[in-house]
């Protein structure tokens, strides 16, 4: 048998070509925070397995968030805080990202090993130019597992210049504004909801107002385009649409009864039952009463 002899620089040159071709992706890493210290390390604990290159856009936090930040080596932009998608296509157009891809994250999004390995593993130039992240919520220290919504799937990896924010007051996803197909990783991310019930509730006060502004807004610009058989997120959304078209003051009941009947929302426990009639039923009734007391503000 004849063997095939190679120079040493033949050898050098296919040893260099084996590590290129199977070097891990490396993103720019990009978190949102804001008084953040108790949940930012974890995260970026996580991220920085997937990528040296990390920001942290941070909207003037008084706690000791920034430090933290600082001791995983991110780098720190101060940025005053509008709404998610603002914070997120401002980051997209300002800072310095000068890799091909991006990972977007939030202050309290830790991904398990799992996913770190899937993202790593993908080729510089992969299949797609989007990828969805399965994302489950930790609730008062639980992870919920039911009640049809865990978990949720988000746009967070994408190719640099063609992934944008919905431009939403609420509920705003990722979306590809350029040509490309999407795919879905496994592992997941928790969205670990570590502040107190007082704080949650005042931010869904906030975010009640926001959603309601997006109905009577109806801009279509720059949105997910609603689709039973699109992405995750044009299914989401394409479902919220089904629900809105549902009278107000009853859509909020039905809610709760599918996802914590049908949905088996029952079997997250104590903290199931706090998130689900939050979360489901006394922020949705929210909104449709401001929505109610909007109109009749109009009407008189």
């Amino acid at each position: 048998m004849e063997l095939l002899s190679l120079s040493p620089s033949q050898n050098f040159n296919n040893r260099q070509s084996l590590l290129y071709y199977h070097q891990p992706m490396q993103p720019t890493v990009i978190l949102l925070s804001f008084n953040s210290a108790d949940t930012l390390g974890a995260t970026l604990a996580q991220a920085r397995k997937v990528s040296e290159d990390v920001f942290v856009v941070d909207s003037f936090s008084t706690d000791n968030t920034v430090a933290v930040a600082e001791s995983f080596g991110a780098r720190v932009v101060q940025h005053p805080f509008e709404n998610y998608g603002a914070q997120r296509n401002w980051a997209i157009d300002n800072l310095p990202i000068t890799r091909a891809w991006q990972l977007h994250l939030d202050a309290d999004e830790v991904m398990d090993n799992e996913l770190v390995a899937a993202i790593r593993a993908l080729p510089d130039e992969p299949q797609h130019s989007g990828y969805f992240v399965p994302r489950y919520l930790r609730f008062l220290g639980r992870v919920l597992r039911h009640g049809g919504m865990n978990p949720t799937w988000h746009l967070r990896l994408f190719r640099s210049g063609v992934g944008r924010c919905e431009d939403r007051k609420y509920d705003q996803h990722f979306l590809l504004v350029a040509a490309g197909s999407t795919g879905q990783l496994p592992g997941v991310m928790i969205d670990d909801i570590a502040m107190s019930l007082s704080e949650w509730t005042a931010r869904h006060n906030r975010w009640a107002d926001g959603e309601v502004a997006e109905m009577f807004a109806a801009q279509t610009t720059g949105r997910l385009t609603p689709d039973a058989k699109g992405t995750p997120a044009q299914r989401k959304r394409y479902w919220r649409e089904k629900y809105n078209s549902v009278p107000l003051f009853v859509r909020p009941f039905a809610l709760f009864f599918y996802r914590f009947i049908v949905r088996l929302g029952f079997l997250d426990g104590t903290e199931g039952f706090i998130f689900w009639v939050l979360q489901t039923f006394w922020f949705r009734f929210l909104v449709d009463a401001k929505i109610w007391e909007k109109r009749h503000r109009v009407a008189s």
